[in-house]
Protein backbone atom coordinates (compact mmCIF):
# COMPACT_ATOMS: atom_id res chain seq x y z
CA UNK A 1 0.00 0.00 0.00
CA UNK A 2 1.12 3.59 -0.98
CA UNK A 3 0.09 6.26 1.17
CA UNK A 4 1.20 9.55 -0.85
CA UNK A 5 2.10 12.57 1.78
CA UNK A 6 3.71 15.18 -0.92
CA UNK A 7 3.44 16.47 -4.55
CA UNK A 8 6.30 18.76 -5.48
CA UNK A 9 6.61 20.35 -9.35
CA UNK A 10 9.49 22.18 -10.70
CA UNK A 11 9.68 24.13 -13.89
CA UNK A 12 12.78 24.04 -15.17
CA UNK A 13 14.53 25.71 -18.34
CA UNK A 14 17.61 23.86 -19.94
CA UNK A 15 19.46 25.21 -22.95
CA UNK A 16 19.77 22.57 -25.98
CA UNK A 17 22.67 21.65 -27.68
CA UNK A 18 21.55 22.24 -31.09
CA UNK A 19 17.99 24.22 -32.14
CA UNK A 20 15.42 21.31 -32.80
CA UNK A 21 13.42 22.35 -36.11
CA UNK A 22 10.10 20.68 -37.04
CA UNK A 23 6.87 21.56 -39.23
CA UNK A 24 5.59 23.70 -36.17
CA UNK A 25 8.71 25.51 -35.17
CA UNK A 26 12.10 24.98 -33.02
CA UNK A 27 13.40 24.99 -29.83
CA UNK A 28 16.57 25.61 -28.43
CA UNK A 29 15.88 26.26 -24.98
CA UNK A 30 13.83 22.92 -23.36
CA UNK A 31 11.21 24.44 -20.68
CA UNK A 32 10.94 20.66 -18.55
CA UNK A 33 7.90 20.12 -15.86
CA UNK A 34 9.34 17.68 -13.08
CA UNK A 35 6.98 15.98 -10.38
CA UNK A 36 8.37 14.42 -7.40
CA UNK A 37 5.73 12.27 -5.02
CA UNK A 38 7.16 11.64 -1.24
CA UNK A 39 5.07 8.82 0.45
CA UNK A 40 5.41 6.27 3.20
CA UNK A 41 8.74 4.58 2.52
CA UNK A 42 10.39 7.23 0.02
CA UNK A 43 10.35 9.49 -2.88
CA UNK A 44 10.11 8.82 -7.07
CA UNK A 45 10.03 11.11 -9.70
CA UNK A 46 8.16 11.47 -13.11
CA UNK A 47 8.66 14.21 -16.13
CA UNK A 48 5.57 16.16 -18.04
CA UNK A 49 5.96 15.72 -21.44
CA UNK A 50 4.23 18.93 -22.75
CA UNK A 51 5.81 22.00 -24.24
CA UNK A 52 5.96 25.18 -23.53
CA UNK A 53 3.27 26.09 -26.36
CA UNK A 54 0.10 24.49 -27.10
CA UNK A 55 1.86 23.22 -30.43
CA UNK A 56 2.44 19.23 -30.41
CA UNK A 57 -0.47 19.09 -28.02
CA UNK A 58 -3.08 21.28 -26.23
CA UNK A 59 -1.20 20.49 -23.47
CA UNK A 60 1.65 22.81 -22.04
CA UNK A 61 3.37 22.85 -18.72
CA UNK A 62 1.29 25.27 -17.49
CA UNK A 63 -2.03 23.74 -18.05
CA UNK A 64 -0.38 20.63 -16.37
CA UNK A 65 0.75 22.98 -13.24
CA UNK A 66 -2.77 24.15 -13.08
CA UNK A 67 -4.60 20.68 -13.37
CA UNK A 68 -2.34 19.16 -10.88
CA UNK A 69 -2.87 21.88 -7.97
CA UNK A 70 -6.91 22.35 -9.33
CA UNK A 71 -7.72 18.90 -9.82
CA UNK A 72 -4.93 15.74 -8.86
CA UNK A 73 -4.52 17.35 -5.65
CA UNK A 74 -7.62 16.95 -4.00
CA UNK A 75 -8.58 13.75 -5.97
CA UNK A 76 -5.17 12.32 -4.15
CA UNK A 77 -5.59 13.59 -0.77
CA UNK A 78 -5.91 11.14 2.00
CA UNK A 79 -5.66 8.40 -0.45
CA UNK A 80 -3.94 4.87 -0.48
CA UNK A 81 -3.29 3.02 -3.28
CA UNK A 82 -2.11 -0.01 -4.00
CA UNK A 83 -0.02 -0.04 -7.01
CA UNK A 84 0.97 2.67 -9.81
CA UNK A 85 -1.98 1.02 -11.93
CA UNK A 86 -4.29 2.82 -9.74
CA UNK A 87 -3.73 6.33 -10.36
CA UNK A 88 -5.16 6.11 -13.48
CA UNK A 89 -8.59 5.34 -12.10
CA UNK A 90 -8.48 7.78 -9.43
CA UNK A 91 -7.42 10.83 -11.43
CA UNK A 92 -10.28 9.54 -14.22
CA UNK A 93 -12.66 12.37 -13.18
CA UNK A 94 -10.39 14.58 -14.95
CA UNK A 95 -10.85 14.66 -18.83
CA UNK A 96 -8.11 15.01 -20.81
CA UNK A 97 -4.91 15.68 -19.84
CA UNK A 98 -2.66 12.82 -20.20
CA UNK A 99 0.84 14.40 -20.05
CA UNK A 100 -0.18 15.69 -16.79
CA UNK A 101 -1.52 12.31 -15.41
CA UNK A 102 1.39 10.75 -17.09
CA UNK A 103 3.99 12.32 -15.34
CA UNK A 104 2.02 11.56 -11.92
CA UNK A 105 2.03 8.33 -12.87
CA UNK A 106 5.78 7.96 -13.60
CA UNK A 107 6.94 9.17 -10.38
CA UNK A 108 4.41 6.74 -8.34
CA UNK A 109 6.16 3.72 -10.65
CA UNK A 110 9.37 5.24 -9.28
CA UNK A 111 8.66 5.49 -5.90
CA UNK A 112 6.94 1.52 -6.05
CA UNK A 113 10.19 0.38 -7.86
CA UNK A 114 12.05 1.73 -5.64
CA UNK A 115 10.29 0.12 -2.30
CA UNK A 116 10.68 -3.09 -4.37
CA UNK A 117 14.35 -2.99 -4.27
CA UNK A 118 14.25 -3.56 -8.23
CA UNK A 119 14.55 -1.62 -12.08
CA UNK A 120 11.58 -0.49 -13.39
CA UNK A 121 11.64 -2.39 -16.85
CA UNK A 122 11.88 -5.56 -15.10
CA UNK A 123 8.76 -4.86 -13.11
CA UNK A 124 6.87 -4.36 -16.03
CA UNK A 125 8.08 -7.59 -17.60
CA UNK A 126 10.92 -6.18 -19.47
CA UNK A 127 13.11 -8.26 -21.82
CA UNK A 128 16.40 -6.50 -22.45
CA UNK A 129 18.91 -4.52 -20.55
CA UNK A 130 19.54 -2.42 -23.63
CA UNK A 131 17.69 -1.12 -26.14
CA UNK A 132 18.33 -0.37 -29.97
CA UNK A 133 17.95 3.60 -30.99
CA UNK A 134 18.04 6.49 -33.59
CA UNK A 135 18.02 9.25 -33.91
CA UNK A 136 15.65 12.32 -34.99
CA UNK A 137 17.16 15.24 -37.04
CA UNK A 138 15.00 18.27 -37.34
CA UNK A 139 14.49 20.09 -40.51
CA UNK A 140 18.06 22.46 -41.08
CA UNK A 141 19.10 25.75 -42.73
CA UNK A 142 20.41 23.95 -45.79
CA UNK A 143 20.86 20.19 -47.24
CA UNK A 144 24.52 20.24 -46.42
CA UNK A 145 24.23 21.00 -43.13
CA UNK A 146 21.81 18.25 -42.63
CA UNK A 147 24.15 15.78 -44.61
CA UNK A 148 26.80 16.85 -42.32
CA UNK A 149 24.58 16.02 -39.11
CA UNK A 150 23.65 12.47 -41.07
CA UNK A 151 27.37 11.42 -41.66
CA UNK A 152 28.18 12.52 -37.81
CA UNK A 153 25.38 10.37 -36.42
CA UNK A 154 25.90 7.20 -38.73
CA UNK A 155 29.41 7.78 -37.44
CA UNK A 156 28.38 7.79 -33.90
CA UNK A 157 26.73 4.28 -34.27
CA UNK A 158 22.78 4.82 -34.47
CA UNK A 159 20.83 2.17 -35.93
CA UNK A 160 18.19 4.85 -37.76
CA UNK A 161 18.30 7.93 -38.82
CA UNK A 162 14.98 9.55 -39.02
CA UNK A 163 14.25 13.45 -40.58
CA UNK A 164 11.91 16.04 -39.93
CA UNK A 165 9.80 16.97 -43.30
CA UNK A 166 7.75 19.88 -44.17
CA UNK A 167 5.91 20.71 -48.05
CA UNK A 168 9.22 22.58 -49.71
CA UNK A 169 11.34 20.48 -47.51
CA UNK A 170 11.19 16.48 -48.35
CA UNK A 171 11.67 15.40 -52.00
CA UNK A 172 14.79 16.78 -52.94
CA UNK A 173 16.16 16.71 -49.04
CA UNK A 174 15.60 12.56 -49.38
CA UNK A 175 17.36 12.66 -53.05
CA UNK A 176 20.00 14.08 -51.77
CA UNK A 177 20.20 11.54 -48.37
CA UNK A 178 19.86 8.70 -50.20
CA UNK A 179 22.38 9.16 -52.54
CA UNK A 180 25.12 9.72 -49.98
CA UNK A 181 23.88 6.86 -47.82
CA UNK A 182 21.68 4.15 -50.06
CA UNK A 183 22.02 1.72 -47.56
CA UNK A 184 21.05 3.90 -44.38
CA UNK A 185 17.96 3.01 -42.40
CA UNK A 186 16.02 5.78 -42.85
CA UNK A 187 12.06 7.41 -41.95
CA UNK A 188 10.54 11.02 -42.07
CA UNK A 189 8.05 12.88 -39.43
CA UNK A 190 6.13 15.13 -40.67
CA UNK A 191 4.09 16.00 -37.42
CA UNK A 192 0.77 16.10 -39.33
CA UNK A 193 2.42 19.08 -42.26
CA UNK A 194 0.62 17.35 -45.40
CA UNK A 195 -3.44 16.82 -46.43
CA UNK A 196 -4.51 14.12 -47.80
CA UNK A 197 -4.98 16.20 -51.09
CA UNK A 198 -1.29 16.06 -51.10
CA UNK A 199 -1.46 12.09 -51.54
CA UNK A 200 0.01 11.94 -54.97
CA UNK A 201 2.92 14.67 -53.40
CA UNK A 202 3.38 11.83 -50.77
CA UNK A 203 3.53 9.02 -52.85
CA UNK A 204 6.55 9.97 -53.89
CA UNK A 205 8.74 9.08 -50.88
CA UNK A 206 8.06 5.10 -52.18
CA UNK A 207 11.04 5.74 -53.98
CA UNK A 208 13.22 6.30 -50.96
CA UNK A 209 12.86 2.92 -49.30
CA UNK A 210 11.88 4.37 -45.87
CA UNK A 211 11.01 2.74 -42.68
CA UNK A 212 7.67 4.02 -42.81
CA UNK A 213 6.61 7.71 -42.61
CA UNK A 214 5.56 9.04 -39.35
CA UNK A 215 2.34 11.00 -39.22
CA UNK A 216 1.88 12.87 -42.39
CA UNK A 217 -1.39 13.96 -41.97
CA UNK A 218 -3.87 15.67 -39.27
CA UNK A 219 -3.34 14.99 -35.70
CA UNK A 220 -6.84 13.33 -35.38
CA UNK A 221 -7.81 12.48 -38.84
CA UNK A 222 -7.86 8.87 -38.75
CA UNK A 223 -9.75 8.07 -41.74
CA UNK A 224 -7.42 10.77 -43.90
CA UNK A 225 -4.78 8.18 -42.93
CA UNK A 226 -6.69 5.24 -43.56
CA UNK A 227 -7.15 6.32 -46.96
CA UNK A 228 -3.70 7.67 -47.19
CA UNK A 229 -2.40 3.85 -46.57
CA UNK A 230 -4.10 1.78 -49.27
CA UNK A 231 -2.39 4.04 -51.72
CA UNK A 232 1.45 4.49 -50.21
CA UNK A 233 3.85 1.24 -49.97
CA UNK A 234 5.48 3.30 -47.58
CA UNK A 235 4.15 2.24 -43.79
CA UNK A 236 2.35 4.79 -42.18
CA UNK A 237 3.63 5.09 -38.71
CA UNK A 238 1.05 7.15 -36.32
CA UNK A 239 2.17 9.52 -33.17
CA UNK A 240 -0.05 12.26 -32.58
CA UNK A 241 -2.86 10.64 -33.87
CA UNK A 242 -2.72 7.78 -30.87
CA UNK A 243 -3.86 9.34 -27.59
CA UNK A 244 -4.71 6.70 -25.66
CA UNK A 245 -5.05 2.83 -25.91
CA UNK A 246 -8.49 3.24 -27.60
CA UNK A 247 -7.41 5.53 -30.24
CA UNK A 248 -5.01 3.04 -30.94
CA UNK A 249 -7.62 0.15 -31.57
CA UNK A 250 -9.45 2.61 -33.66
CA UNK A 251 -6.38 3.13 -35.59
CA UNK A 252 -5.62 -0.41 -35.96
CA UNK A 253 -9.21 -1.29 -36.75
CA UNK A 254 -9.35 0.95 -39.45
CA UNK A 255 -6.09 0.32 -40.76
CA UNK A 256 -4.95 3.62 -40.34
CA UNK A 257 -0.95 2.46 -39.73
CA UNK A 258 1.20 -0.55 -39.45
CA UNK A 259 3.41 1.04 -37.12
CA UNK A 260 2.76 2.78 -33.96
CA UNK A 261 5.19 5.17 -32.26
CA UNK A 262 4.23 5.19 -28.60
CA UNK A 263 4.86 8.13 -26.07
CA UNK A 264 3.48 7.02 -22.55
CA UNK A 265 3.02 10.51 -21.54
CA UNK A 266 0.96 11.13 -25.02
CA UNK A 267 -1.39 8.45 -24.41
CA UNK A 268 -1.86 9.20 -20.57
CA UNK A 269 0.80 7.27 -18.24
CA UNK A 270 2.73 4.13 -18.04
CA UNK A 271 -0.14 1.99 -17.70
CA UNK A 272 -2.22 2.94 -20.45
CA UNK A 273 1.01 2.35 -22.51
CA UNK A 274 0.71 -0.96 -21.83
CA UNK A 275 -2.28 -1.18 -23.12
CA UNK A 276 -1.01 -0.19 -26.24
CA UNK A 277 1.49 -2.61 -26.11
CA UNK A 278 -0.61 -5.29 -25.25
CA UNK A 279 -3.01 -4.57 -28.56
CA UNK A 280 -0.13 -4.00 -30.45
CA UNK A 281 1.45 -7.49 -29.84
CA UNK A 282 -1.83 -9.17 -30.23
CA UNK A 283 -1.82 -7.60 -33.55
CA UNK A 284 1.91 -8.36 -34.92
CA UNK A 285 2.06 -4.46 -35.32
CA UNK A 286 5.65 -3.56 -34.40
CA UNK A 287 6.04 -0.45 -31.81
CA UNK A 288 8.93 1.87 -30.79
CA UNK A 289 9.21 4.34 -28.49
CA UNK A 290 9.42 7.93 -29.59
CA UNK A 291 10.91 10.99 -27.59
CA UNK A 292 10.20 14.70 -26.37
CA UNK A 293 13.11 16.13 -25.59
CA UNK A 294 13.25 14.62 -22.31
CA UNK A 295 15.75 15.25 -19.20
CA UNK A 296 17.31 12.14 -17.96
CA UNK A 297 14.32 11.18 -15.59
CA UNK A 298 11.58 10.93 -18.85
CA UNK A 299 14.54 9.04 -20.61
CA UNK A 300 14.42 6.48 -18.37
CA UNK A 301 11.05 5.91 -18.03
CA UNK A 302 10.97 5.57 -21.95
CA UNK A 303 14.18 3.47 -21.98
CA UNK A 304 11.96 1.30 -19.67
CA UNK A 305 9.08 1.06 -21.81
CA UNK A 306 11.66 0.44 -25.19
CA UNK A 307 12.57 -3.07 -22.95
CA UNK A 308 9.06 -4.79 -23.39
CA UNK A 309 9.55 -7.57 -26.32
CA UNK A 310 6.65 -5.66 -28.71
CA UNK A 311 8.73 -2.81 -28.72
CA UNK A 312 10.83 -4.07 -31.86
CA UNK A 313 12.21 -1.06 -34.03
CA UNK A 314 15.00 1.45 -32.89
CA UNK A 315 13.71 3.91 -30.20
CA UNK A 316 14.35 7.95 -30.15
CA UNK A 317 15.79 7.64 -26.87
CA UNK A 318 19.19 9.28 -27.83
CA UNK A 319 22.76 9.68 -25.64
CA UNK A 320 22.02 12.36 -23.09
CA UNK A 321 24.47 14.59 -24.81
CA UNK A 322 22.64 14.93 -27.98
CA UNK A 323 19.93 17.37 -26.16
CA UNK A 324 21.75 18.48 -23.05
CA UNK A 325 25.37 19.07 -22.42
CA UNK A 326 24.39 18.43 -18.02
CA UNK A 327 21.35 17.12 -17.44
CA UNK A 328 19.60 16.86 -13.47
CA UNK A 329 20.32 13.31 -13.33
CA UNK A 330 22.97 10.75 -12.98
CA UNK A 331 23.95 8.32 -14.70
CA UNK A 332 23.72 9.83 -18.28
CA UNK A 333 22.77 7.77 -20.98
CA UNK A 334 25.25 6.95 -23.56
CA UNK A 335 25.33 5.36 -27.11
CA UNK A 336 27.51 2.25 -27.20
CA UNK A 337 29.43 1.24 -30.46
CA UNK A 338 26.90 -1.31 -31.36
CA UNK A 339 23.80 1.53 -31.45
CA UNK A 340 22.69 0.93 -28.49
CA UNK A 341 21.85 2.35 -24.62
CA UNK A 342 22.26 0.49 -22.04
CA UNK A 343 19.85 0.12 -19.32
CA UNK A 344 20.81 1.58 -16.02
CA UNK A 345 20.95 -0.62 -13.15
CA UNK A 346 19.58 0.77 -10.25
CA UNK A 347 16.17 0.54 -8.66
CA UNK A 348 13.27 2.50 -10.17
CA UNK A 349 14.11 4.39 -12.95
CA UNK A 350 17.91 3.74 -11.94
CA UNK A 351 18.56 7.77 -12.56
CA UNK A 352 18.84 9.81 -9.59
CA UNK A 353 18.17 13.63 -9.69
CA UNK A 354 21.13 15.82 -8.93
CA UNK A 355 19.53 18.57 -6.32
CA UNK A 356 22.00 21.12 -7.31
CA UNK A 357 21.08 21.23 -11.01
CA UNK A 358 17.44 21.27 -10.12
CA UNK A 359 18.24 24.17 -8.43
CA UNK A 360 20.62 25.70 -11.55
CA UNK A 361 17.76 25.17 -14.12
CA UNK A 362 14.71 26.04 -12.06
CA UNK A 363 12.68 29.02 -12.68
CA UNK A 364 10.20 28.04 -10.14
CA UNK A 365 8.67 25.30 -8.10
CA UNK A 366 5.37 24.63 -6.20
CA UNK A 367 4.51 21.82 -3.64
CA UNK A 368 1.49 20.59 -2.38
CA UNK A 369 0.38 18.09 0.70
CA UNK A 370 -2.02 15.28 0.29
Amino acid sequence: MIELKRISAHLLELPLVHPFRTSFGEERVRRALLVSLEGEGGSGWGECVAGAGPWYSYETVYTALAVIKEAFVPLLRGRRLSHPSDLPRVLAPVRGHPMAKAALEAALWDLHARREGKPLWRIIGGVRDRIPVGVSIGIQEDIPSLLDRVAAFVEQGYRRVKLKVKPGWDIQVLEAVRERFPELPLSVDANCAYTLEEADHLKAFDRFGLMMVEQPLGYDDLLGHAKLAGLLETPICLDESVSSPHRAWEALELSACRIINVKQGRVGGLSAALEVHELAQARGVPLWCGGMLETGVGRALNAALATLPGFTLPHDISATSRYYHQDIAEPPFALTPEGTIPLPPGPGLGVEVVPERILAFQVAAWSWRV
